[in-house]
């Protein structure tokens, strides 16, 4: 299963029904699981493990140091899920010290071609980035987050989980969960219906979250005053306690709406 041009450096861990494909290279560190196919010419190497049923693409890069000016060659990780799909020319850097120590892809996500994922990133289950979305470093997106083509996140940005970002957007503030943003300078459009009907959320459960979302960004109460009614009076839908805890934990601040073009969308 192994081709005979790979290179396989000594200590490395592959499962006998893993493939390594022509003129790839693996490092010393790396553990490959049960019916994992790395293709020809990838580059896998410092401590890097991939989950069981996983797919990398030729030419893609996982685990290179992180492009950090404070990285001192420490022995920090990167982590891959089971059963994701890794698409060409794809690079995944390991951690920093300076975060928690390791990079890390959650199941089911599917990273397409010229992706890039920066050192302590942390994806969650089934996120999809289209091609060329590109992630600073210390990003975190939640499950089955999706981020368009040519998507460029700046470091320390959260996307919460059943996100839609457009196409050909710039992310410099937090995108609250289940929202739809998009923009050269992200702004939110409104919940991600489509998304959430798609993955089985409830009709009550939109309408609660249709709710909550216009009394974070689209009423006269600030952000403080936003959570605590949403918290109040949303209590028994799970959905909407999350939507607020991710307002209330933004660090960077949460995107907020342009009424203008809010409005011409809508309309």
């Amino acid at each position: 299963m192994i081709h005979p041009t790979a290179v396989i450096e000594s200590g490395a861990e592959i499962d006998p029904t893993a493939s390594v494909g022509p003129y790839s290279i693996i490092g010393p560190k790396v553990r490959i699981g049960a019916g994992v196919k790395i293709g020809p010419h990838v580059v896998i190497e410092g401590n890097t493990a991939i989950g069981d049923n996983t797919q990398v693409c030729q030419f893609a890069s996982i685990g290179a140091p992180p492009q950090d000016l404070s990285y001192r060659g420490e022995d920090t990780r990167v982590e891959i899920g089971h059963s994701c799909l890794i698409r060409e020319y794809v690079t995944i850097h390991r951690a920093t010290v300076r975060g928690k120590g390791i990079t890390e892809i959650g199941d089911n996500c599917y990273l397409m071609a010229y992706c890039h994922v920066a050192h302590d990133c942390i994806l969650g289950e089934g996120v999809i980035m289209a091609n060329s979305a590109h992630l600073g470093g210390h990003i975190e997106i939640g499950k089955r987050a999706i981020l368009g083509g040519i998507v460029a996140v700046h470091q320390f940005v959260r996307v919460g989980e059943y996100a839609l970002v457009g196409g050909v957007s710039g992310v410099a503030k937090d995108v609250p969960p289940y929202t739809l943003a998009s923009g050269a300078r992200i702004y939110l459009y409104g919940l991600n219906e489509v998304g959430l009907r798609r993955n089985g959320f409830s009709p009550q459960t939109i309408r609660t979250l249709k709710r909550a979302f216009k009394i974070a960004m689209r009423s006269s109460l600030n952000l403080d005053e936003a959570v605590r009614k949403i918290r109040e009076e949303m209590s028994e839908t799970s959905e909407a306690l999350v939507f607020a805890d991710f307002l209330a934990t933004s660090k960077r601040g949460p995107a907020r709406v342009s009424l203008s073009r809010h409005a011409f969308r809508m309309r």
